[in-house]
């Protein structure tokens, strides 16, 4: 495998965590409103946990790309915009 070849994979690897890091809090901004935490501290925390899951979803299953682990990182990436928007509050 060739390094262009490695960067490919680790990027298509990282890619799902990285689109959700981008779709999440605009959309946790148009459902549940503005939040204390900034847009880019919203993006960075999403994009980090999406990472979590992802490596977590390849130790458990010795694969990538299973959909128990895309599912697992829709619900944490819901879960973690709830939290920083503090959704338990919501006017």
């Amino acid at each position: 495998m060739t390094f262009w070849q490695l960067v490919l994979h680790l990027f298509n690897f990282a890619l799902p965590a990285l689109a959700m890091a981008l779709f999440m809090p605009w959309a946790g901004r148009w459902v549940i409103g503005l939040g204390r935490a900034s847009l880019r501290r919203r993006m960075g925390v999403q994009a980090l946990c999406g990472l979590a899951v992802l490596v977590g979803g390849l130790l458990l299953h010795g694969q990538d790309g299973k959909m128990s682990t895309y599912i697992a990182l829709v619900l944490v990436a819901a879960t973690a915009e709830w939290l920083m928007q503090r959704g338990w509050a919501a006017k």
